[in-house]
């Protein structure tokens, strides 16, 4: 049986994939720019934070990255409201994306933290620096210098892995697809159609993750 390609729906369904991608990248972007954040958060009270926050945020780490991505959002959409905590589809999804992604995040950041040489820990003492002020003027920016080649992989297993918000209904690209082929049986295109936006969409935020690299670390770039 000879399969015959047809791609002609695409000029009536263009706009559910437009929708698709365009809330595929809001989420990655504040996914990344949040999670990111979290997992500076997580990082310093894991490798220099008081001793009290530390198994707290252990713990935190521990059960995000051992737990699918796909419990963790079916927690938050369908688990909180038992709590009398209501979300929409695209807030519980970008929760669990910020929340997923703080936690891989803080690992890697830890590790960076850990490579940093103490003397630069003794040089911001011998200036009268807090441990914060370390952090934040010292340490932070070397070390993710260290590990942005890990994060920004992470990054983009992370805007892959989004494409599991269509189970709450959450309108990205998969949804979109899912749509698709449930409208015109063409279940074959359809995805490829998706597989290929999300390898583009890959590929670019590898190279804007780089551009942002390049602007942080100028004196990486240079080299």
């Amino acid at each position: 049986m000879t399969y015959i390609f047809d791609f002609g729906w695409l000029a009536e369904y263009y706009p559910q994939i437009l929708k698709g991608v365009l809330t595929t990248l809001q989420l990655i972007a504040v996914g990344a720019v949040l999670g990111i954040s979290l997992g500076i958060f997580c990082a310093w009270a894991r490798a220099l934070g008081p001793s009290w926050l530390k198994p707290i945020v252990a713990a935190y780490v521990e059960l995000i990255r051992n737990t699918p991505f796909l419990i963790q959002l079916f927690f938050i959409f369908f688990g909180l409201p038992s709590l009398g905590l209501q979300l929409g589809e695209l807030t519980a999804a970008n929760i669990a994306m910020v929340v997923n992604l703080g936690a891989y995040s803080c690992e890697i950041i830890r590790a960076g933290i850990q490579a940093t040489p103490k003397g630069q820990f003794e040089a911001g003492a011998s200036l009268a620096m807090t441990p914060f002020e370390t952090f934040r003027h010292v340490v932070l920016v070397p070390s993710l210098q260290r590990i942005w080649p890990a994060l920004s992989s992470q990054v983009v297993i992370v805007m892959l892995g989004s494409s599991v918000v269509s189970q709450i209904a959450a309108e990205d690209l998969t949804f979109a697809a899912n749509f698709i082929q449930s409208r015109t049986f063409r279940a074959f295109e359809a995805y490829i159609v998706s597989t290929l936006i999300y390898l583009c969409l890959a590929i670019l935020l590898r190279q804007v993750l780089v551009v942002v690299g390049g602007f942080i670390f100028p004196r990486r770039a240079a080299r």
